[in-house]
């Protein structure tokens, strides 16, 4: 595998790589990983080769792989890889195409961002339409570089298919492994951030960006307090769009309703946070899948989403949701019935995680992914003798 970002790094991708990874191994497909290095620390295994990188001004949260050694180290992985699989758009997409055909091996891609409803809140000068012009084109001639596609979604395959991607698409969505979401203490989060254990919290984690639409959270929130006085947001997450929602929560009033808590560690004070809360709540455009979803839900806290994209897939028939449209009024009142009726909560609550436990395993999608890579390197494989076949003759 090769990835632009990895932990420390915390994104769905970061998420997405590390649960595959574990779950391959446990079906006996070790792989490696080329990734970036970042200016802290991880534990990382044995097989996560890091790249030196160049700091990004204009996004200081993520960093750039150097492409010499990074090629270097993928090439150095002769002998060793079946399957090159590209989990990023960015430098990891050309060098690992470059390496794939160094390597004579099958290179698969898996398209996590949607970028068609992305690229416009990142280049604001450039014209929605022909930004969403440009991501179209972008990601069909990625998509048709490589042997396979790996799509989140249901939705996010048709949508590919509609750009004109010829390549397979399958589509494999990143489970959940439910032994990392055994645990989690509410109380002590509440205490270690002042919050009464009565208070009625509202959490959202994720990526603090402008294509999350946490602006209009914001909205949701300001008609939740008029009945829920004592209601707060907690948004664990950091990104481009922290500082103007500060400032809009401050405009609107709510800046004692809205506790901001910055990045949490996925192996202790993340699963506090989501234990703490109430109610999880998300109303992005742009997910792919929509994996916090499911965290919240394995974890017994009853979702309010909207279901737009890859999230439609993820709460489609789920149990532990209450599903509704972008509409302010109506997003408020559901989250505001999930915080005022115990017996709700505690059903919903009960119904996630069954509900997960049932539909979106992680070593089920781990058993899909493999099985793609094994068809793949056969039919690489079977290519191959006939071109030698083809060429005695």
């Amino acid at each position: 595998m090769i990835s632009d970002v990895f932990f420390p790094r915390v994104n769905g991708v970061s998420t997405s790589i590390q649960t595959f990874r574990h779950d391959l191994a446990a079906r006996g497909c070790e792989t490696w990983l080329v990734a970036p290095q970042y200016p802290g620390r991880w534990p990382d295994d044995a097989r996560v080769l890091r790249q030196p990188s160049r700091y990004l001004a204009f996004d200081p949260e993520d960093r750039m792989m150097k492409s010499r050694p990074t090629l270097a180290a993928c090439l150095a992985l002769a002998g060793k890889v079946d399957v090159l699989h590209v989990q990023t758009p960015f430098v990891a997409h050309r060098l690992g195409i470059k390496a794939a055909r160094a390597l004579r091996v099958p290179v698969v891609e898996t398209y996590h961002t949607f970028f068609e409803e992305y690229l416009h809140h990142y280049v604001p000068l450039l014209p929605a339409s022909i930004a969403r012009a440009l991501a179209r084109t972008f990601s069909r001639r990625q998509c048709n570089a490589v042997d396979a596609v790996v799509a989140p979604s249901r939705q996010l395959a048709d949508v590919l298919e509609r750009y004109g991607v010829a390549r397979r698409i399958e589509t494999i969505p990143t489970g959940l492994n439910l032994d990392e979401f055994e645990h989690g203490d509410g109380a002590a989060f509440r205490a270690r951030f002042g919050i009464a254990a009565d208070r009625p919290v509202m959490l959202l984690v994720g990526r603090v960006a402008h294509e999350k639409n946490i602006g209009f959270l914001l909205r949701v929130l300001g008609e939740v307090v008029l009945r829920v006085p004592e209601a707060l947001l907690v948004i664990a997450g950091e990104g481009p769009a922290l500082a103007g929602l500060r400032r809009a929560a401050a405009d609107a009033g709510l800046a004692n309703q809205v506790l901001f808590v910055g990045y949490l560690d996925r192996r202790g004070p993340l699963l506090d946070c989501y234990r703490a809360a109430d109610v999880f709540v998300f109303a992005s455009r742009t997910e792919t899948q929509g994996l916090v979803l499911l965290e919240s839900l394995a974890l017994g806290v009853p979702v309010v989403s909207t279901a737009v994209l890859g999230t439609k897939e993820v709460l489609a028939n789920a149990a532990g949701a209450v599903v509704v449209q972008e509409d302010v009024a109506e997003f408020a009142a559901a989250v505001t019935r999930v915080l005022t009726e115990p017996a709700l909560r505690a059903k919903l609550a009960s119904a996630g995680r069954e509900f997960v436990e049932q539909h979106w395993s992680s070593r089920e999608m781990a058993r899909r992914l493999l099985q793609l890579y094994e068809e793949l390197v056969r039919t690489r494989r079977v290519d191959s003798t006939t071109t030698r076949y083809d060429s005695a003759a």
